[in-house]
């Protein structure tokens, strides 16, 4: 919302619900294809394309994802130094240590629930502690809205060129939040019928599943404007406690999510590795400890270097959000469904595919501008 203030933020965020539901459809609907039943992402591209896509497929998700658990690192250390910072006035200990502290809760995390299937309970408190963190957040800046003076809310762009790059990074930054790059994953734990149910789920998400996210980012950005923190709870007054107990459900709640979201890592490095049996087995569990630990241990390395994450995010959704959601999507069920679609449909296919293959060309040019900008500004290991 900052970059893009009201209208461009508003319209940003329906295009980007919209157009990430139909390309999250038109993946779905292609999980049952040429008689066979594919589960992860790689192997769909793999099928329609050969085994060179297999690879691209796997390196781009990957990418993706581990994106993904960045942020979820430099959430839960932010979180937990806005919960520090309300008891300590001195502020000894700075944003790397407290990513640091994340890192380490994950690893323990990831050690002891060596499956999906193990998180079920751990997903009904994942939800709870999003919906105490959303309350609250609306709350507090409902409340600091009502008693504000007014706001500023004009775009600050130092040039026509800045106004451009930030706008196609913003744009970005919007699809890589509403996408993941794992659907099939996804898919694959859904009852059958997996593409009915899938699509209900799909239905779901963008729908009511949204609301708390834009209730979140349109009443934080009402209540503060453009100097809206990127955490919002920094911008937020109230209650210590409240702010405390919102502050320490955001860090539990990202430890749950980013194990989510490395998991197709961890099942890569089971296979790849034939770790099979009890996750109890003392070999089991020395190797979780190895592998796993070793990649969290290099993802919070990289999160607690990198302060400017959103430039990183920027140039992530271009090389990877936009190829797999968008570019892929369409140009996959073209190649799918081309004997079943009308010559209308298939130019509507390959319009779409165009765009975004423009969309990601400019925003990976707009991602490494942001990041050499930036570059400039901060150091490692900041403390933001």
């Amino acid at each position: 919302m900052v970059p893009l203030g009201w209208v461009g933020g508003v319209v940003g965020l329906l295009l980007a619900t919209a157009i990430s539901l139909y390309a999250n459809m038109l993946v779905a609907k292609l999980h049952e294809f040429d008689g066979k039943r594919h589960i992860r992402y790689r192997d769909l591209a793999g099928q329609i394309y050969g085994r060179e896509a297999y690879y691209i497929t796997w390196a781009l998700q990957y990418v993706n994802l581990f994106m993904i658990n960045i942020g979820y690192l430099i959430l839960g250390g932010s979180a937990l130094k806005a919960f520090y910072v309300l008891f300590n006035e001195e502020h000894t200990l700075k944003l790397p240590h407290f990513i640091a502290i994340e890192g380490v809760v994950c690893i323990l995390f990831a050690i002891s629930t060596p499956h999906l299937s193990s998180l079920r309970i751990w997903l009904g408190c994942s939800t709870v502690l999003s919906l105490i963190y959303i309350i609250v957040a609306c709350v507090l800046a409902t409340k600091d809205g009502l008693n504000a003076p007014p706001r500023d809310y004009t775009i600050h762009w130092t040039s026509t060129t800045s106004r451009i790059f930030s706008t196609i990074g913003a744009s970005a930054n919007l699809v890589f939040a509403f996408n993941t790059g794992m659907l099939p994953e996804i898919q694959a734990t859904v009852r059958q019928p997996a593409v009915k149910n899938m699509l209900k789920a799909l239905y779901f998400q963008f729908s009511v599943g949204v609301v708390p996210m834009y209730a979140v980012t349109f009443i934080g950005y009402w209540a503060y404007g453009s100097s809206t923190a990127t955490y919002l709870l920094n911008s937020a007054t109230g209650p210590l406690w409240v702010k405390a107990s919102a502050n320490i459900s955001a860090f539990l709640q990202s430890v749950i999510a980013l194990h989510i979201f490395a998991s197709p890592a961890y099942e890569y490095l089971d296979t790849k590795f034939g770790i099979t049996g009890s996750a109890l087995k003392l070999q089991n569990i020395a190797f979780r400890i190895l592998a796993r630990g070793s990649y969290l241990t290099i993802s919070t390395l990289v999160s607690a270097m990198l302060p400017f994450l959103g430039d990183f995010e920027s140039l992530t959704g271009a090389l990877s959000t936009f190829p797999l959601t968008f570019i892929l999507a369409n140009h996959m069920f073209l190649m799918a469904k081309k004997n079943k679609l009308s010559s209308l449909q298939q130019s509507w296919h390959w319009l779409n595919v165009g765009f975004f293959a423009l969309m990601s060309v400019a925003a990976t040019v707009t991602g490494i501008r942001l990041i050499i900008v930036d570059s400039k500004e901060y150091h490692i290991f900041a403390d933001v």
